[in-house]
């Protein structure tokens, strides 16, 4: 679980995140970590980045999902997503109910697991 000494993750305050892994990877330098995230109806999570790959699993709602040089997808429950290292991304829920989903990060150690980016300019695929 997350202790004092970890990085914050900029979206905590946007979402509800909770961390339910933090491992050691076997690639040098990586760790692993689990986040189930809840995102309300009309929410944005915002443009950001992480550290490493995401590989996410939508568990509930519809999610679209914005990938900057992809077209916009939209998931739904059941549906997985990969968001590559580095890569800026925005998901909104577009309802009916809250959107939940589970992601898995291989990431760098000692880096905040997510960075908020300014949203001007971003533009969806």
């Amino acid at each position: 679980m997350t202790t004092a000494s970890q990085p914050a993750d900029a979206l905590a305050g946007k979402l509800k995140r909770t961390e339910l892994l933090r491992q050691p990877s076997s690639i040098p330098g990586r760790e692993i970590v689990q986040v189930r995230t809840e995102i309300p109806v009309g929410v944005e999570s915002g443009w950001h980045t992480h550290p490493g790959e995401e590989v996410g699993f939508i568990l509930a709602g519809t999610v679209t999902m914005m990938i900057e040089g992809w077209p916009t997808l939209t998931l739904h429950a059941g549906d997985p997503f990969l968001i590559p290292p580095g890569t800026p991304h925005n998901a909104l829920d577009v309802g009916p109910g809250t959107g939940q989903m589970l992601s898995t990060y291989i990431v760098e150690i000692g880096r905040p697991l997510a960075a908020l980016l300014p949203s001007p300019g971003r533009h969806m695929g």
